[in-house]
C-alpha cells in the first residue's frame, strides 16, 4: 500500500512526467458527438497533457513507453459541486429538509471542525473520488491550506472555492470581507491556478443569497470578475431558504442580477427552483448551473428543469454536493438519476441519452466551470485520463458503439474504474490511490468523525 507523501516534497513538484503511449481497444474522447473510437491511442507529453489521440493505425511515431491497457479510456469526470470535507459529518441528520438540516446538525457539527480535520477527511474524500474516476471537483468549504494540501497530497485536481459567508456562528472565521479578501490576496500571490499541472484552481464562493447580504454578493462578484475567477453559489436549492429574496426581487437570479453579480464566470448550484424567466436570465448572462439529483431528491428540495436549462442554451454540469447531504460522491450514479429524472419529469424516454449523461459528466461539466483544458481526451488539454473495464456483465455488446455506450452509463458504474492520471501521473493504479494509504484515511476519518459526533 502506498504511503503518504509528505507535503514538503509535494513543495518540488509532483512526480516528472514521462512521455507515454496508452493504447486501448476503445477510446471515448467525450468529443461534442461523443464518438467511439477503437484500436485507439493516447499520447501523453512530457507537460502531463494529450499531444495526439486517435487510430492506432494512423498515429505518428512515438518515442516514449507504450503500455497497453484492455477494456476502454475516457476523461476524467468533472464534479462541479461538492463539499468533500463534510465526509466526516456523512450520515447526520440524514432525514432532515435543508434548512432544518444546515442550521440544527451542520452548522454546529462544523464548528467543531479544525484545519487538521477538515484536512484529514478532504484527503479520504478526495481518495474516493479517484476511485469513482472523478479527477476534478469544485470544492465550497474553509481552511484553504487544509483543502489545497490535501488534494496536494492525493494528486487529484480541484476548482476551490473558499465558502464565504455571513450566518449566525460562522464569525469563528471572519467576516465575510475578511474572508473575501483572503482569496484576493492568494490570487493575487499566486495566480487563479497553481501547482504541478495547475492542479489548484481558486476561485470565491459566496455562499447564499439568504446568508450574504446583497453588497456582499455585489462586491464578491467584483473581486471574482477582476480576476476571472469562477464564483460558485448556491441558487434555488428549495422553496422555503429564499423567501425574502423572492419577496423583494422577484427570484435569487434577478436579485444577483440586479447586484451586478451574474457577469463573468459564475456557476450556481442546484438552480432547482427557477421559472421560464430565471432560465432566461441565466442563459443571457453565460451563468452555468450544476445540476446535483442526489442531493436535491435526499433533501426533498425538488427536480431541476435540466432539459429546459439545457435547451436555453444554460452550460449543465454535474454535481455530487456534499457527502453529508447526497452522502455519496459518485458521479456515475449523478449520471444515471439526472437522466431517469429528466425521463419521468419529461415523460420523454428519449431525455438526456447516454452520451448526453456522459458528456454532462465530462465535456459540459468542464465548460461550465470555464475549464477548455480539462473534460475531453483531445489534443492541448490535460491528460486526467480514466481506465474502466469492459470485461464486465454490463457489457453484452461491447462491439456496438451505441451499446457500450448505453451499456457504460445505465448499467456500469463506479465499480470498473481500474486506473486514473491527473496530469499524466498515474495516481490510482488497480483500484487504489498511488499516493496515499487509503484505509489508513480511513481510520484518521473515523477518528475525526468519532470526535465531532461526541
Amino acid at each position: 500500500m502506498a504511503a503518504a507523501v509528505p507535503l514538503a516534497a509535494l513543495a518540488a513538484g509532483a512526480p516528472a512526467v514521462t512521455p507515454t503511449r496508452l493504447v486501448a481497444p476503445v477510446v471515448l474522447p467525450c468529443d461534442p458527438r461523443c464518438s467511439v473510437l477503437r484500436n485507439a491511442v493516447v499520447d501523453v507529453d512530457e507537460d502531463g497533457r494529450i499531444a495526439y489521440v486517435g487510430p492506432r493505425a494512423t498515429a505518428p511515431d512515438g518515442t516514449g513507453p507504450v503500455r497497453m491497457l484492455p477494456g476502454a479510456l475516457l476523461p476524467g469526470l468533472v464534479n462541479t459541486h461538492a463539499h468533500t470535507p463534510m465526509i466526516a459529518l456523512r450520515g447526520m441528520g440524514g432525514d432532515l429538509p435543508l434548512l432544518r438540516w444546515l442550521q440544527d446538525v451542520m452548522w454546529p457539527a462544523e464548528g467543531r471542525l479544525e484545519a487538521a480535520d477538515v484536512h484529514v477527511a478532504m484527503t479520504s474524500g478526495c481518495a474516493e473520488l479517484l476511485r469513482t474516476g472523478c479527477t476534478t471537483s469544485v470544492e465550497m468549504y474553509f481552511f484553504t491550506d487544509a483543502v489545497i494540501d490535501a488534494v496536494s497530497a492525493v494528486g487529484s485536481r480541484v476548482v476551490l472555492t473558499p465558502g464565504i459567508i455571513a450566518a449566525p456562528g460562522w464569525d469563528r472565521l471572519g467576516t465575510w470581507e475578511q474572508m473575501r479578501d483572503d482569496v484576493s490576496a492568494r490570487i493575487d500571490a499566486v495566480g487563479v491556478r497553481s501547482g504541478p499541472g495547475e492542479r489548484i484552481e481558486l476561485g470565491y464562493g459566496p455562499h447564499a443569497a439568504y446568508t450574504l447580504p446583497p453588497d456582499a454578493l455585489a462586491s464578491v462578484a467584483e473581486h471574482a470578475r477582476a480576476r476571472d475567477a469562477l464564483m460558485h453559489i448556491h441558487v434555488a436549492e428549495t422553496a422555503e431558504e429564499d423567501r425574502a429574496q423572492r419577496a423583494s426581487h422577484g427570484s435569487v437570479p434577478a436579485l444577483l442580477d440586479d447586484v451586478g453579480a451574474l457577469g463573468g464566470r459564475v456557476l450556481a448550484a442546484h438552480g432547482v427552483h427557477l421559472s421560464e424567466v430565471d432560465i432566461a436570465l441565466l442563459a443571457s448572462r453565460g451563468t452555468a448551473v450544476a445540476h446535483c439529483p442526489g442531493s436535491n431528491a435526499k433533501l426533498a428540495a425538488g427536480v431541476a428543469r435540466v432539459t429546459a436549462l439545457r435547451r436555453a442554451g444554460v452550460r449543465v454540469g454535474l454535481g455530487t454536493d456534499g457527502p453529508a447531504s447526497g452522502d455519496d460522491l459518485d458521479m456515475w450514479a449523478e449520471a444515471r438519476l439526472a437522466g431517469l429524472l429528466a425521463r419521468v419529469g419529461s415523460g420523454d424516454a428519449a431525455a438526456l441519452t447516454a452520451a448526453e449523461l456522459l458528456l454532462m459528466s465530462t465535456r459540459d461539466g468542464a465548460a461550465a466551470i470555464g475549464r477548455e483544458d480539462l473534460g475531453a481526451i483531445e489534443a492541448g488539454r490535460w491528460a486526467d485520463i480514466v481506465h474502466v473495464d469492459l470485461d464486465d456483465p454490463a457489457f453484452v455488446a461491447p462491439d456496438d458503439d451505441a451499446q457500450l455506450l448505453s451499456n457504460l452509463v445505465w448499467a456500469g458504474g463506479s465499480r470498473l474504474v481500474r486506473d486514473v492520471w491527473v496530469a499524466g501521473e498515474q495516481v490510482l493504479a488497480d483500484g487504489e490511490p498511488t499516493r496515499v494509504d487509503r484505509r489508513a484515511a480511513t481510520v484518521a476519518l473515523r477518528d475525526v468523525a468519532a470526535r465531532i459526533r461526541g
